[in-house]
């Protein structure tokens, strides 16, 4: 699966009236805490890669993501699954070496919106932010996606040139 993704920092609550004003599908709330890992055989901040444990109102998950490729998106591979419990999987992780390197904690509001997923954050110790992205498969028309993220961030007002590509983790450790 290849993210497309673009994100900016913008007030919540002017972002949450366009998207009332948009008729846009509120999907529900979620509160996450993602701990991050680094790898014993290379260095994921060399490779532009993430490995992280997401505990999600009770659910867990393991999600690889791939390095960013570059388009003034977030656009990169990620393999996620869940997981029937966090503890075991950082267990798991770290009898295997990897060691954790850090914690985001956010909470999110989700909407739908052009069929582009509209994301509310507000992130522990970094402020509001509002994310749009499209999943697709692999091989499928990047270019198309990133049009449509874009193009939803535009009608929220918010401009694609100040666009974040930096995540949550590198913002909070820069």
């Amino acid at each position: 699966m290849i993210e497309v993704e673009v994100k900016v920092r913008a007030s919540l609550d002017e972002a949450e009236e366009s998207l009332t004003q948009l008729d846009a599908q509120e999907v529900g709330e979620k509160r996450q805490v993602d701990t991050y890992f680094s790898a014993p055989h290379r260095d994921f901040a060399q490779t532009d890669e993430a490995l992280r444990v997401r505990r999600e109102n009770g659910d867990a998950y393991v999600t690889y993501k791939g390095a960013k490729r570059g388009d003034g998106t977030k656009t990169r591979q990620e393999h996620e699954t869940s997981v029937g419990d966090a503890q075991t999987a950082r267990a798991v992780l770290e009898s295997l070496g990897f060691e954790e390197f850090g914690t985001v904690e956010k909470d999110r509001r989700l909407y739908v919106l052009d069929g582009t997923t509209v994301t509310l954050d507000e992130v522990d110790g970094l402020g509001e932010f509002v994310e749009v992205e499209l999943e697709r498969e692999e091989g499928d028309d990047n270019d198309e996606a990133r049009e449509a993220v874009f193009g939803t961030l535009e009608r929220l007002d918010l401009d694609p040139q100040d666009s974040v590509t930096e995540s949550y983790l590198e913002l909070l450790y820069a």
